[in-house]
């Protein structure tokens, strides 16, 4: 056993979504396709890393905790019955039978190397690693109660400690398994992700469909995903219509509605509709793959909060083994105790002072604010920014692609006039009626692919309005297009499709309203019909609808809102206002942008950078803390370290949010761990003997565990902000 101990660590393979999956060699999970990722069988936590929650328990779950646990509470009620506890307490004894005197220490050899084992292979893993901790000064202490009680065993001695050594194992273990099922919540992210993925696909073949595992499946197959059904890979669809629920992706409970050319992600599940879709990506490369890798990164992330924790018990440590050596040589030197009494005191300090809450305030709230983020639809690619983010005083944004939607989308439609307009077919067109305004627009725009054109023909569709048949559709160069619509000749572009005279004879109302709208910065069309104007439709960059309450929610948090585009003086005044932004920035370029980051840094102010594009990514840099839209550019992404998976500006004041509750939390903890320690050390030493109050091994045991139970339930009321973000 030794030997399996102190033999150098296996490498293997394993896949990060299915567990059992594990190879020698590299290469891809048989079940989903992604690729393997090493690991060590034997755990353990390396100078500069940051090991998972239960790093200290590596090898053994609760259950194995739980098991020990329950056998030596058995052998332990035995040895405490025959001990000298019970005549001290009641004055009586168990009755005698012969060889009783050797039932205390073969039961307790047993809770030793049976029970207690799991401790000494931990502290052996802790030395080798060069970290000692709290498994550490477990394993001292109850291998210094064991040792010292078979020496006065063998001796004929009675006063031993088997009973104070049986005790505090069987609480030791109670205590671990308690913290190991309260911090499973916090290490549950993962795998709540994993199971995401069906285990199967239903691939189409010509006419029929094939059933085929995750790893089969290859970039342009496509399958089908039936009512209910998971989406096995990120795809597009082909075929069918259906809402999607993406819930488990992006936080946002209302489902999401697929139809043709939409895009799909693996892991989000069907809702009544059939779709067939063509694979686009698979196993490492899908946006579920990329979201595990980012809450894996995160939760092995360290904050400045963290290294200050992990000083912090390594420190303590070194306390802990100094204050039991300060106590074992006052008690015996100064005062003259007896041995039993001395190591009594030494290994309840050795208890006591165990670092375990210590070393667990930050990272179990580190793994449950992450977790508790991924829920939200915020994916934190870094530790230091959640933490940096609830000292923001600022957020910049950039406003196409953030604020707006960086496409086109119609701001008004202006008739001209009321007459009705007749065509040489009989066709009849209501022209003072914007639907029809729009109508005659969308449908010569259907055969043109230019983004103006695209979204009139998206409106109209959005409406629901039918479109009618184009006869001698034309496309004119810097101008418009044009066609026959049921004999009406269609026109629709701008000013220079038809010349100023013929607008100049418009009223003169509607002339100034156009030229208002102009001056916004807006993109004016005008529709013709046989060659005079009968509407106008205003084009811009749609303001997202959300963007307004996400501004208002910035301020409420007293940060302020700054917005910088590349657009002209109008447009960014117009955005600005509409959504109440005081200060703002036209004409900015991607380096200017750089600048007004760090002009603002260099006031003193901690700024945050949202962006989505290519020109942003210096900027997110800069910041003090980067955030980028999820259907930004893979370069915004990469440069951020925030990333909002809905694109919902109203995400951004969520990560302020937490991060402020995260930081209380850590705080809380950090407090609550440092303070017992400074009060529990000198209880233990027995510095209050003359008052009688002196601690045993089994009640620091009992303290050391409340204490580091108090720290995970704390930590875990960080999820009852779920609904508060």
């Amino acid at each position: 056993m030794i030997h399996d101990l102190l033999r150098d660590p296996v490498i293997e393979y394993t896949c990060p979504m299915h567990a059992d999956i594990t190879a020698e060699n590299p290469g891809n999970c048989p079940k989903c396709g992604m690729a393997l990722v090493l690991r060590g069988v034997i755990e353990h936590e390396l100078p500069g890393e940051h090991a998972p929650i239960h790093d200290k328990h590596a090898g053994h779950t609760a259950s194995s905790f739980l098991r020990k646990f329950w056998i030596a509470l058995a052998l332990s009620i035995p040895i405490v019955l025959y001990s000298e506890l019970p005549g001290v307490l009641i004055g009586k004894r168990m009755p005698a039978f012969p060889g009783m005197q050797f039932l205390a220490p073969i039961l307790g050899s047993i809770v030793f190397f049976y029970a207690g084992w799991i401790f000494l292979v931990s502290a052996v893993r802790e030395i080798r690693a060069k970290l000692p901790g709290m498994m550490t000064l477990i394993s001292l202490a109850i291998t210094t109660a064991y040792t010292y009680s078979m020496y006065v065993f063998a001796m004929g001695e009675e006063h031993t400690l088997f009973w104070e050594l049986s005790t505090l194992v069987s609480i030791m273990l109670l205590g671990h398994y308690v913290e190991m099922r309260s911090t499973d919540t916090a290490s549950r992210a993962m795998q709540e992700l994993a199971v995401l993925l069906p285990d199967v696909a239903e691939v189409v073949v010509g006419k029929e469909t094939k059933t085929v595992s995750l790893n089969e499946l290859v970039v342009n197959d496509v399958f089908v995903v039936k009512p209910g059904g998971k989406v096995p890979a990120d795809g597009v669809v082909i075929e069918g219509e259906s809402l999607v629920n993406e819930s488990m992706i992006t936080g946002e409970s209302t489902p999401v509605q697929k139809r043709l050319d939409s895009q799909m992600v693996a892991g989000t599940i069907n809702g009544d509709g059939r779709l067939i879709v063509r694979v686009t990506r698979i196993g490492s490369d899908t946006f579920l793959a990329g979201v595990m890798r980012l809450v894996a990164g995160a939760q092995a992330s360290k904050s400045r909060m963290q290294i200050l924790a992990d000083k912090a018990a390594s420190y303590l440590t070194g306390i802990a083994i100094f204050s039991a050596l300060t106590t074992a040589v006052v008690w015996a030197v100064v005062f003259d105790a007896s041995a039993s009494f001395t190591l009594g005191r030494v290994v309840a300090v050795l208890v006591v002072a165990c670092p375990h809450a210590l070393g667990l305030a930050v990272p179990l709230v580190v793994a449950i604010s992450t977790s508790l983020a991924s829920r939200n639809g915020l994916f934190i690619k870094d530790r230091l920014a959640l933490e940096a983010a609830r000292t923001i005083d600022m957020v910049l944004f950039d406003k196409t692609g953030t604020l707006t939607t960086g496409e086109y989308g119609i701001y008004k439609i202006i008739p001209f006039e009321r007459e009705i307009v007749e065509g040489d077919d009989g066709g009849v067109v209501e022209s003072q009626v914007e639907e029809n305004i729009l109508r005659l627009a969308a449908s010569i725009d259907t055969a043109s692919e230019h983004p103006v054109s695209r979204a009139i023909v998206s409106e109209a569709r959005r409406r629901e309005i039918e479109l009618f048949p184009v006869t001698g559709f034309e496309r004119l160069p810097g101008k418009g297009v044009k066609g026959t619509v049921r004999g009406l000749h269609v026109q629709v572009g701008g000013e220079s499709l038809i010349g100023a005279k013929v607008i100049e004879q418009t009223p003169q109302v509607i002339r100034q309203e156009v030229a208002l709208l102009a001056g916004k910065g807006q993109t004016i069309v005008y529709v013709f019909v046989d060659h005079a104007p009968i509407g106008v439709i205003a084009l811009a960059d749609t303001i997202r609808p959300e963007s307004k309450e996400a501004i208002i929610a910035l301020k409420r948090l007293g940060i302020k809102p700054v917005m910088m585009t590349g657009d002209s003086e109008e447009v960014a005044e117009w955005v600005a206002q509409d959504l109440g932004i005081a200060d703002y920035f036209f004409r900015v370029s991607p380096h200017e942008k750089v600048e007004r980051v760090k002009e603002y840094q260099d006031k003193g102010l901690r700024v945050a950078m949202v962006g989505d594009g290519i020109n942003d990514a210096p900027a997110l840099m800069q910041a003090n803390v980067g955030i980028a839209i999820g259907a930004g550019t893979n370069v915004a992404i990469e440069s951020a370290g925030i990333i909002l998976a809905k694109s919902d500006p109203r995400d951004i004041a969520k990560i302020f949010k937490l991060s402020r509750l995260t930081y209380r939390k850590m705080i809380q903890n950090l407090y609550w761990a440092t303070g017992y320690n400074v009060l529990a050390i000198p209880l233990a030493g027995g510095i209050l003997y003359s008052q009688g109050i002196v601690l045993s091994p089994a009640v620091s045991a009992v303290l050391m565990s409340l204490s580091t139970v108090i720290v995970a339930a704390n930590a875990l009321l960080l999820r009852r902000n779920h609904g508060l973000l």
